[in-house]
């Protein structure tokens, strides 16, 4: 099934039920219809455990009578489903209370026209070939060491999406997608217990990912790497965390800087714009439109077309991460980012991870974090941690079962230096990241 095909006839779904909530007297109306399909193979000790194809099909509409909001939503596309569903959304509308925030994002700001952003790769995989290849990964992992006793599987998915958008300011906007993944964990067991890792690839072409042996010999490596950790000691460290969990510091930082956390003063830099909240060598830029980035998008959830932003600059907050909704209760304006952030990159100087390693010294590689121990309001962080004791740069061993712990406002700005090992395969392409100083409760 061509995706692209369907493009015409989703789009012409959602004029129908945008003209249907007009009909019914709706003073706004927004419409978001998608179809998804995929394939999913998943494989354990080289045999075939699961098989999955999924196949959807859907649509929501949102209207606003005056200021009340209502939605609903179904899986059917009939003519009397429509008009089911379109009464549903205004009958809520009736019962919701005033909001004066509320209603479309201004007609000016919609795209004015359609940007090919290169994200729809389709994958002609049959479940033979991609059980063959998962069998393939999987054993080349667990052939890297006699210590890799036991298998958690190796996957591998393939799913293509359709999205289009309208509203009633006459804008109707449609992209195809596909993603692309193979992934394997292992178990690793020696005289001190068993450890488990895994790795994986993602990509929008399927060309691009990396190979099953690849997959699986990275998985095997990670695993044995981790076997017979030792107790951390208990003290203040720097850090490096790994380019996921680097990600994932981020991450908090654009919770804590989006409208909502600051409308609702639920953040630990509420009201930080044009304050420090990064080193001044450190910007975040985002690039909306990157061709085949993991999160490009022309127009966002508000239909309002997507644009570069630069959040950080220099060290200092210089936009909060904005939809429609939360600019208009803040007295801004929409950043572009109803449905989040696309492509953010770190702008700073890089370098190789032995070198980010030699730099701190004595301290810790984190490659694993657990729990949720994250207060966003307050900043205070607190989670479960694995990974490497650092001595002179160098890794000596795996060490396991600590506690990392430090403040979400500290940690940011004392980010000390990063390395060049940029992940891709998330909306924030991240390189491993030191810090210079958390509280490691150990032995």
């Amino acid at each position: 099934m061509d995706f692209i095909e369907h493009q015409q006839e989703l789009t012409t779904l959602v004029d129908n039920i945008l003209s249907e909530a007009k009909r019914q007297g709706a003073d706004q109306a927004e419409v978001s219809a998608s179809m998804e399909r995929g394939l999913g193979v998943s494989v354990r000790k080289g045999e075939l455990e699961n098989l999955e194809f999924n196949q959807d099909r859907g649509f929501g509409v949102t209207l606003y009578v005056g200021k009340r909001k209502g939605s609903a939503s179904t899986t059917d596309s009939s003519p009397d489903a429509i008009r089911e569903t379109v009464a549903a959304a205004k009958g809520i509308a009736s019962h919701t209370e005033e909001d004066p925030f509320s209603g479309l994002a201004e007609a000016s700001l919609m795209p004015t026209q359609r940007v090919d952003l290169d994200l729809y790769h389709p994958w002609d995989i049959e479940p033979e070939q991609a059980t063959a290849m998962a069998v393939e990964c999987e054993a080349a992992g667990l052939a890297v060491d006699k210590k890799l006793t036991n298998s958690d599987g190796a996957q591998i998915s393939s799913q293509q999406a359709l999205r289009v958008y309208g509203n009633s300011h006459g804008f109707i906007g449609a992209y195809p997608s596909t993603r692309h993944s193979m992934s394997c964990v292992l178990i690793g067991e020696d005289n001190e217990g068993m450890q488990r890792d895994y790795w994986y690839s993602l990509s929008r072409r399927w060309q691009e990912l990396e190979s099953a042996v690849d997959i699986g010999v990275k998985a095997g490596e990670r695993t044995v790497q981790r076997l017979s950790p030792q107790k951390a000691p208990t003290g203040k460290y720097p850090v490096v965390l790994a380019p996921n969990l680097a990600a994932g510091l981020i991450g908090h930082l654009n919770g804590a800087i989006s409208g909502g956390s600051q409308y609702r003063k639920a953040s630990f830099l509420l009201d930080a714009l044009g304050q420090q909240v990064l080193p001044t060598w450190l910007s975040l830029r985002e690039e909306s439109q990157m061709a085949g980035g993991l999160a490009s998008a022309y127009f966002d959830g508000d239909g309002v077309a997507t644009r570069n932003n630069v959040f950080v600059e220099s060290g200092n907050l210089a936009s909060y991460i904005l939809s429609s909704y939360s600019a208009r209760k803040l007295g801004l304006a929409t950043t572009g980012n109803a449905g989040g952030v696309h492509n953010l990159h770190l702008d700073a100087p890089m370098q190789p991870l032995p070198a980010l390693l030699a730099q701190m010294g004595n301290g810790f590689f984190i490659t694993e974090l657990m729990g949720q121990g994250v207060n966003g309001v307050t900043g205070d962080y607190s989670r479960g941690a694995s990974g490497y004791w650092v001595e002179n740069g160098e890794i000596v061993h795996p060490v396991a079962e600590f506690t990392l712990a430090g403040n979400l406002k500290d940690m940011l700005l004392n980010i000390v230096a990063l390395a060049d090992d940029i992940d891709v395969r998330s909306s924030i392409r991240s390189p491993s990241m030191l810090l210079d100083s958390m509280t490691v409760a150990g032995q």
